[in-house]
């Protein structure tokens, strides 16, 4: 397929912004959040009514109410951003949430159903300058609103360009079901209580090139969109795999080592991406929505781990100097790109990696460098995923990155460490912003991994911890309750974090299970295997650590198989700790 005729594939993300003068009108188009494939077969549409009610310096009032003009929805949330320092102190009729300058105020329950034409009305107050002015911008579930409706039941305008059938559309997961990978499914369904999650969508990993045909006498990859056709019956249906076999793959980290030398460009072309991109391309899969993960823990490692960061390897300054990482990625979205079914979502990291400041502009140069090469351009890339197989909060409700206790930021804390953000969605929206701003399309999406990063269980906090000092404050408030935040592999006390949906937030294409829950991150102990996985000791419980993780312990579980097989110990504690509750 010709560069030009790719172009022409994209369907536009961009929405329509309207923002009174006194009082802001909004309205989008979205469906309720809610699980896969029940999202986006409705009309909707909806207006906002913000009202400063009162205002002083070092506060406001605000009054909102939300109508909804669309067809009825059952759950609903409403965003926006300050853009004058505001912080919310207290909401009512709504959860009234904050990040950074984003907030979220979503349904309290009782008001969740909002029938054609009904309004629901909330408040909350806020501490701020006293010039606090209407946001400029609201987003219903997800959506820009302009004040009108859209959906299949609007008319629709002869002047319209036909519409090409294989179009790739905004949001892939939006009015799709997911795919349910059946081998994942029965590891899940043979575990006590694990039919009550049996059925969620996973990744399909294709970590080696015989997970290509099958190995081990599992599933290949046609197995897998073969049995996808017949999930998918009449409607639409996303696949989600991870392309995961980059040469000298993971060069910070041992336990996710692959197959692949650091010199073996050619093999990764030839044997791993061109046969994926041939199948893929077979038109009996032409009706499916294909998501790939393109090769996660990589390219981040050039910037973090390369050079003379305190963190480098030698192994990352190898990839670094002979540009395989660039190549082999850039390789692979133009291939699998070609493919007008396909949609690439390239791997970001996560907050406790990329969040500060010499990581986060760097990081996103690198990608842009990545997409650019081996006769990829940005339009083969759809978006990016971040926390694949982390552990990270999606939000953390009891502190924020603006707050201070007696005259010490957040970001000093022990925990902060001086990054920038503090939980995994604040992070994911401004480094969309900012890999739009290196040049990247302005309608790309978010994939957030939320597959192990609930931290539920008795130990959730439900509130900001002590105001003793910004570390008590911190440390007593976070969710996420991982000894450091440079931990990553199979760590104890983590749980099930939301459950697979399209489009939950602002720039946000969907939360996913992208690493499949009760697969190990890496083995307690070195065990042989023909797969090129080596023994990382952040994976054993009783090391000590290093200068990626400040030097503490590794919070691993014990007795865990090498990384990718089932740890059915890790699985049952993390069903025990899922947030939201099983």
């Amino acid at each position: 397929m010709s560069r030009t005729s790719r172009t022409t594939l994209r369907r536009s993300r961009t929405a329509l912004i309207a923002a009174g003068a006194l009082v802001a009108a909004a309205a989008g188009s979205a469906a309720a959040v809610a699980p896969f494939g029940t999202s986006a077969a409705a009309a909707a549409g909806c207006s906002v009514d913000y009202k400063i009610q009162n205002q002083w310096n070092g506060g406001l009032t605000a009054s909102v109410t939300v109508k909804n003009l669309g067809d009825a929805v059952t759950g609903w949330q409403l965003q926006w951003s300050f853009a004058g320092g505001e912080k919310v102190s207290q909401g009512w009729n709504a959860t009234v949430s904050q990040s950074g300058t984003a907030v979220t105020a979503k349904d309290a329950g009782y008001n969740a159903a909002l029938a054609t034409g009904s309004s629901a009305t909330f408040g909350f107050n806020a501490t701020g300058s006293g010039n606090s002015a209407v946001p400029a911008t609201f987003k219903l579930n997800g959506v820009t609103c302009d004040g009108g409706t859209t959906g299949p039941t609007d008319p629709t305008d002869p002047t319209d360009p036909p519409t090409d059938p294989t179009d790739r559309v905004n949001n892939p997961y939006e009015g799709a079901k997911v795919y349910v990978n059946p081998e994942w499914s029965a590891n899940a369904a043979a575990e006590p209580g694990g039919s009550r999650i049996a059925d969620q969508p996973t990744g399909v990993w294709l970590d080696r090139i015989a997970a290509i045909e099958g190995a081990n006498g599992g599933m290949g990859l046609r197995d897998h969109l073969d049995e996808a056709l017949t999930q998918k019956g009449s409607g639409e249906l996303v696949v989600q795999l991870v392309i995961y076999n980059l040469p000298g793959r993971d060069c910070s980290a041992l336990a996710s080592n692959g197959e692949l030398g650091p010199t073996e460009i050619d093999r990764y072309k030839t044997e791993y991406i061109d046969p994926i991109a041939a199948i893929l391309a077979d038109e009996k899969y032409a009706g499916l929505r294909i998501v790939t993960t393109v090769e996660i823990d990589s390219l981040p490692n050039l910037v973090t781990n390369a050079g003379s960061r305190p963190t480098a390897t030698p192994a990352c300054d190898v990839m670094k100097a002979n540009g395989n990482y660039q190549k082999g990625v850039g390789y692979a979205l133009n291939k699998l790109g070609d493919a007008p079914n396909v949609y690439n979502y390239i791997d970001a990291g996560h907050h406790g990696w990329l969040g500060w400041d010499d990581n986060f502009g760097p990081s996103a140069d690198i990608f842009k460098v990545a997409a650019t090469t081996e006769g990829a351009t940005v339009d083969d890339v759809h978006g990016f995923i971040t926390n694949t197989a982390n552990y990270g909060a999606t939000t953390e409700d009891h502190f924020s990155i603006d707050d201070s206790v007696n005259g010490t930021s957040v970001r000093q804390s022990k925990w902060v460490d001086w990054n920038r953000y503090t939980d995994e969605q604040s992070f994911a929206q401004a480094f969309r912003n900012e890999l739009v701003s290196v040049g990247f399309n302005s309608d790309i999406g978010m994939l957030i991994d939320t597959s192990r990063n609930g931290w539920g269980g008795a130990n959730r906090p439900t509130g900001p911890g002590a105001s003793t000092s910004v570390d008590t404050y911190v440390n007593g408030g976070r969710y996420d309750r991982r000894i450091h935040l440079g931990n990553w592999c199979n760590q104890s006390g983590a749980g099930l974090g939301e459950r697979p949906q399209a489009a939950p937030a602002a720039g946000i294409d969907a939360y996913v299970w992208m690493k499949p829950p009760g697969e190990s991150d890496g083995s307690s102990k070195e065990i042989p295997n023909n797969e090129g996985k080596g023994f990382d000791r952040m994976c054993d419980p009783t090391y000590t650590g290093n200068v990626r993780n400040g030097n503490n312990m590794s919070g691993a579980l014990p007795d865990a198989p090498v990384s990718g097989k089932w740890f059915s110990a890790q699985f049952q504690e993390l069903m025990k700790n899922a947030y939201p509750a099983l």
